[in-house]
């Protein structure tokens, strides 16, 4: 019985201190490792394809789809880096990667799902301008003004969550009970905070900015039907042409599925109770938000036939043949 009780502490030198385990069924961790693993590879896989597509064709250096590889390079990084340690921490029940890496592990993840919603953000401001104000596009919304926005999206959330996280990173075993723990508990106060400034005040933002943009674009197509090219007093009706439009469904559907994802992971803050990676429905919410990283590619390919044409001069390497920057894949 000694032996056995020894085998299940997860640091087996600290007999009066470290944690213990229970290993699920091989054949579950089997099946567990696979499935999570071939999640994590599609999703790399696809947003690689999408960051090379757009990096590559000169056609699609647009301002729109810098933003769309912002998304994809935080996507692609939730495959790379997130996906494998927590697929460990989902199956595992000893944490063998000491407490630093505990911490830096969630810094990076909260990182990410920030950058990805403020990448959301951008998108809907794009379109916006794109179908309410056709005109003033091409000045408003210019390849440096995109740019500068990536950078301060991603440098306000390495900053932002690193403010969150800033105490669990001074003391990342501060709420652990044994070594061979990871916790982390967000208080309510921060996760507050969070929910403000990472959930309410973007969706808001985006909620009211895509039903501006629906409006927008229903009575512009029931334009284009009728044929209407001109009012009464002769002023001219200008509207976003048909890609414009169309572009704006997909990634109105884009936005959709991510907020359907994110929604309950910010369950408990909006409940008024402390974020926790111990809580029993953590495993959950965290790979459905995840999860969203490989279903964005997804989207892309059923809607974007640039992107099915891009993925088949990947696929064949025919990106390597002289000139292939300048196909045309439309």
């Amino acid at each position: 019985m000694e032996g056995l009780g020894e085998a299940e502490l997860c640091y087996p030198h600290l007999l009066n201190s470290s944690c213990r385990g229970t290993m699920p069924p091989r054949t579950k961790a089997v099946i567990l490792y696979a499935l999570l693993s071939f999640i994590a590879m599609l999703t790399v896989t696809l947003n690689l394809l999408v960051i090379i597509s757009i990096s590559h064709f000169r056609q699609l250096h647009s301002p729109t789809n810098l933003i769309l590889l912002s998304l994809a390079i935080s996507d692609f990084l939730v495959g790379l880096l997130v996906m494998p340690i927590d697929t460990m921490r989902f199956i595992e029940t000893c944490w063998l990667l000491g407490d630093h890496m505990c911490a830096a592990s969630y810094v990076i993840g909260f990182t990410l799902t920030s950058a990805s919603v403020g990448n959301m953000v951008l998108i809907c401001i794009d379109r916006y301008v794109a179908i309410c104000h056709p005109l003033q596009y091409p000045n408003k919304i210019t390849h440096s003004r995109v740019q500068v926005s990536v950078c301060l999206c991603w440098a306000c959330s390495l900053f932002y969550n690193g403010l969150i996280l800033t105490d669990h990173f001074r003391e990342p075993d501060r709420h652990n009970s044994c070594y061979g723990e990871c916790l982390v508990v967000i208080s309510h106060v921060s996760g507050a905070v969070d929910l403000v400034f990472t959930f309410i005040g973007p969706c808001a933002v985006i909620l009211v900015l895509y039903m501006r943009v629906f409006v927008v674009a229903v009575s512009q197509a029931r334009v284009m039907q009728s044929h209407i090219s001109a009012v009464p007093n002769g002023t001219v009706i200008v509207t976003a042409t048909k890609s414009e439009r169309k572009a704006a469904r997909t990634l109105g559907i884009v936005i959709l599925v991510f907020l359907l994802c994110v929604c309950p992971f910010y369950y408990p803050s909006l409940a008024g109770q402390d974020m926790s990676n111990g809580a029993p429905s953590w495993a959950f919410v965290s790979w459905l938000l995840f999860f969203n990283s490989c279903l964005n590619p997804l989207i892309y390919a059923f809607f974007y036939p640039w992107f099915r044409k891009a993925i088949k001069f990947i696929v064949t390497l025919k990106i390597f043949e002289q000139d292939s920057s300048h196909a045309n894949i439309f």
